[in-house]
């Protein structure tokens, strides 16, 4: 009889990872979300096409479940997190589902569940200087992130260990790092720098201009999907609860993000730097917990995972009548 897994969220990109993922090792996998998956038909043997907000919705898909995988949420790059403008729906959508579905994953006998947190939990203070990031995983408290998004994502790690605390559940908290890879949003506002990155360069003629936000000097780490996949299974089969980061220690300026990118292309673009949300000035994983913990650490650079990014996002711009 093989185990029974839930991927909320399954209609996203990781998600939509995760449940091939899943399939692939045997599990029987229903996928839940508010949408189907905008690139490719689930894999999933069951996918419900609900509200996770809608405690219904959630009874139905909890149940019979062995395992739970909790990615759902109401996200996007920092067009979207940054603004201040979807602050009240962030908190309140992401924190309905995560009440949700832990409390109906409770109720309904859900052996084992996997939240995925964020690095926007990390304190502000200690992202200002884009050289020396701090992001260990004791570092998040005092509690200061830099949008609210990383406040209910906070929330909610204690959420989901508090109920492994009062109720013996058997609880996996990561904080995702910036995932990026094939079949994730690439335009529209939600999507993040790699895929907004890829987008710009493929839609630009060479020799010309391209617009980034802010001077392109702040720093983060980025993590192909493969590899995060690969951290969550380790994570929901081995010893440690967490909270612990799931990410890559290659950290790169924005700048030379762009620059990789048109390489990859063959492209050579102006940048023109104009105002715009950027989030804190630096962010890199720690990975030395994860490593102790379960041995795991990133197998490619970040170059192998943006060319095969860059090939996807240049064959859909080119479907979408807007590559140059």
């Amino acid at each position: 009889m093989s185990k029974k897994a839930l991927v909320c969220g399954a209609g996203g990109f990781i998600g939509g990872h995760l449940v091939k993922r899943l399939k692939s090792e045997g599990f029987w996998v229903r996928g839940v979300d508010i949408k189907m998956h905008e690139f490719e038909t689930s894999a999933a043997d069951e996918f419900i096409q609900g509200d996770l907000r809608d405690p219904e919705v959630v009874k139905r898909a909890v149940d019979g479940m062995d395992d739970v995988y909790q990615l759902a949420a109401d996200m996007g790059g920092a067009g979207y997190i940054f603004t201040g403008d979807h602050d009240a729906n962030v908190m309140h959508n992401s924190a309905t589902i995560n009440l949700n579905v832990v409390e109906f994953g409770r109720q309904a006998g859900v052996k084992r569940i996997f939240y995925s947190s964020s690095a926007c939990i990390y304190p502000a203070y200690n992202q200002m200087d884009p050289d020396n990031p701090k992001c260990s995983e004791d570092s998040a408290y005092p509690a200061e992130p830099d949008s609210e998004y990383g406040w209910e994502k906070l929330f909610s790690e204690r959420l989901y260990l508090s109920y492994m605390r009062n109720y013996g559940m058997y609880v996996r908290v990561a904080r995702f790092h910036n995932i990026f890879g094939p079949l994730g949003t690439w335009r529209g506002g939600r999507e993040k720098a790699p895929a907004a990155m890829c987008r710009k360069v493929a839609e630009t003629s060479a020799g010309g201009t391209m617009e980034m936000w802010g001077d392109g000097k702040q720093t983060r780490s980025f993590l192909y999907v493969d590899e995060c996949v690969e951290a969550v299974r380790r994570m929901m089969e081995g010893p440690f609860e967490g909270p612990l980061n799931v990410g890559s220690e290659e950290m790169v300026t924005i700048n030379q993000l762009a620059e990789m990118v048109m390489d990859i292309a063959g492209k050579k673009l102006e940048i023109n730097h104009v105002p715009g949300p950027q989030g804190v000035r630096g962010r890199n994983s720690d990975n030395r917990l994860i490593r102790e913990k379960l041995g795991w650490e990133p197998s490619q650079s970040l170059r192998a995972g943006m060319e095969k990014t860059y090939a996807w996002i240049a064959e859909q711009a080119k479907e979408a009548g807007i590559a140059k």
